[in-house]
This record gives C-alpha cells, sequence and structure tokens, in this order.
C-alpha cells in the first residue's frame, strides 16, 4: 500500500506535482527490484546452498548415523556394555573367533567387541557436546566482555586469552584432566578448557567488525543505551563464525576425548566403552587381532571427518565472498 499526496493521480502518476511515496521499507524494497524478488534471511539462504554442496551432504550423512547410533546405543547394541561373562574364553594369546552370538568377536576383557564399539559412539558423543557447550560459553563470555566494553577490559581478557593459546590444547586438556581427577566429568572440563580462547577470540573479533558497521552507527545516532546495541544488535549478527566453528570443534573434541582415553585420563573402570581406550587395549594383540585396533580408530577417523565437512561446508555457505 502507498500513500499519495494531494493532487496525486490514482493510478500512481502524480500530475500537478503529486508525490507518491512506500508506507514502509519492505515496499520500498520490492518497488527497487521491481517487486519480483523476494528477500531470504541468511540462515536460510546458507541451508539453500548446503543442499547443494556435496561435500556437506557427506558430512550430513555421517554426522547424522553417529548421532543415531550414539542415541539409540541401548536399542542397537546387543548386550550390555562392560559385561564381562565370557572372560573364561580369553587367553594370555588367543580370542574366539566370531560367531552369530559375537559378530566382531570379544576383546581382552571378555566383553562383546561390537557392544563396546557401539557404546563408545554414545560416550564420544555425549563428553564431545557437552565440552563444546561448555567452552562455547566460556569463551562467548570472554569475548563479550572483549567486544562489548573495549578499552583496558579487551586488553586485559585478551592478554588471559594470548596466556591460553600459547599453551598445546592438548597439552592443557592433559593438565586440566590430572588436576581434576579421572572421570568424564574431567574429560569435560579438560576440553572445554581448551576451547574457551578459541570461541573467546573468534567472537571478539567478529563483534569489532559489526561496531563498525552503519546499522550500529543508526542505532547509536537514535540514542539506544549500549546494553540494547550490543545484545540486540550486534551480537546476534556475530554469531554466524561461532556457531561454525562450533561445528568444527566437535570434530577436535571427539578426537581429543579419544587422545585423553589414549593417555589414560578417562574413567578408572577398564571396561567402560571408550574409543581411546579400545585403542590402547587392541595394541596388545594388534598383530593377531589388528580389528581391535582398526575399527574404534576408523570411527574416530570417520566421525571427526563428517564434523569437518559440515562444518567447512556451512562456513563456505555464511562467507559472503564464497557465494555463487
Amino acid at each position: 500500500m502507498t500513500s499519495v499526496l494531494p493532487n496525486a493521480a490514482p493510478d500512481g502518476g502524480a500530475p500537478g506535482g503529486g508525490i507518491v511515496r512506500p508506507t514502509s521499507l519492505t515496499e520500498a524494497m520490492g518497488e527497487i527490484s521491481g517487486g519480483n524478488e523476494t528477500g531470504t534471511s541468511l540462515w536460510v539462504g546458507a541451508f539453500r546452498r548446503l543442499r547443494r554442496n556435496p561435500s556437506a551432504i557427506v558430512g550430513a550423512v555421517i554426522v547424522a548415523l553417529f548421532v543415531l547410533v550414539a542415541v539409540l546405543a541401548p536399542v542397537l547394541a546387543p548386550y550390555e556394555p562392560g559385561r564381562t561373562q565370557w572372560a573364561s574364553q580369553i587367553t594370555p594369546t588367543t580370542l574366539p573367533p566370531f560367531s552369530a552370538e559375537h559378530p566382531l568377536g570379544l576383546d581382552s576383557f571378555g566383553s562383546d567387541f561390537l557392544t563396546q564399539l557401539i557404546h563408545g559412539a554414545r560416550q564420544s558423543l555425549i563428553i564431545g557436546i557437552v565440552s563444546t557447550l561448555l567452552g562455547l560459553a566460556g569463551g562467548a563470555a570472554l569475548g563479550l566482555l572483549a567486544g562489548a566494553f573495549g578499552g583496558w577490559v579487551d586488553t586485559l581478557v585478551m592478554r588471559i586469552v594470548d596466556i591460553l593459546l600459547s599453551i598445546p590444547a592438548l597439552l592443557l586438556a592433559v593438565s586440566v584432566a590430572a588436576i581434576v581427577g579421572r572421570r568424564p566429568e574431567a574429560l569435560m572440563i579438560a576440553i572445554a578448557a581448551a576451547q574457551v580462547p578459541i570461541f573467546a577470540r573468534l567472537l571478539r573479533g567478529s563483534m569489532l567488525r559489526q561496531r563498525g558497521q552503519d546499522y550500529v552507527l543508526a542505532a547509536t545516532s537514535l540514542g539506544l543505551r549500549r546494553r540494547t546495541i550490543v545484545m540486540g544488535h550486534i551480537l546476534p549478527n556475530s554469531l554466524g563464525p561461532v556457531i561454525v566453528q562450533a561445528t568444527l570443534v566437535l570434530a577436535t573434541a571427539i578426537i581429543e576425548v579419544a587422545a585423553l582415553s589414549y593417555l589414560g585420563m578417562g574413567s578408572p573402570d577398564p571396561t567402560v566403552a571408550e574409543w581411546g581406550r579400545m585403542l590402547v587395549r587392541g595394541q596388545e594383540r594388534l598383530q593377531s587381532y589388528p580389528h581391535l585396533t582398526i575399527l574404534p580408530g576408523l570411527c574416530i577417523a570417520v566421525t571427526a571427518l563428517g564434523f569437518t565437512l559440515l562444518g567447512e561446508a556451512l562456513r563456505e555457505a555464511l562467507d559472503p565472498r564464497t557465494r555463487r
């Protein structure tokens, strides 16, 4: 609907000096584009580009299968994890062959190997997601402080982040896990601590770029408070790169879960289903029973590949420089 000033013709012309003007910004943009184009949001456009990206499809399929197996582990696994009632069939040099009862055989403790493998996915998913969310929350808090206030607050926060970044991620995670103790919660805290500086620096840089945009200057000129501008305008528009990074960090988190378990920082219970611990146990029989090591390693690699492909495709879909 348009408003017509006095003396304007009913058909939209302006004889006699009448002026036709749009009553909304949406109508104005529609008239400029000829009324033939419909605007789409950033995320809707990104989703459309993801559907045409083969890497995104492959990554999404891998991630979906991993999540499905992890969620349905109690249903898919033929036995309860950690059951060792078949330990009497294990000898120092031999393991029972594959059978219909145990499709992938038994491990060195007498547990069904397929069951341990399936529940290992569940353990990796829980620890990976929780640690990523903790790292995202801590990093977002630091990045928000630095990006919103600037000045000495920015300097102080960034110096803390620089100190954390100077320590290798795995070494930092091992140090935290050694202090907290050997339990799943320790793995979550250790991995999250290594991710905090990554998210903090990324969100701070994204917010600094947004602070110079025209819409921020317009909001400031209208007299809006800093908190309103930061929380209502700058922060929502700065979260895109952070969400993409969270997807990529999930792949790293799954690898670090396996690495810390491999180094003995996981649960002290040797029968707990963890892919990293399964790698350690499989090394003892690598020459005679290589599947005990190859299959957990393959699960770790494929899962990390799926999250990496999906994260990279999402980054390209959200980056205006790579849009087609």
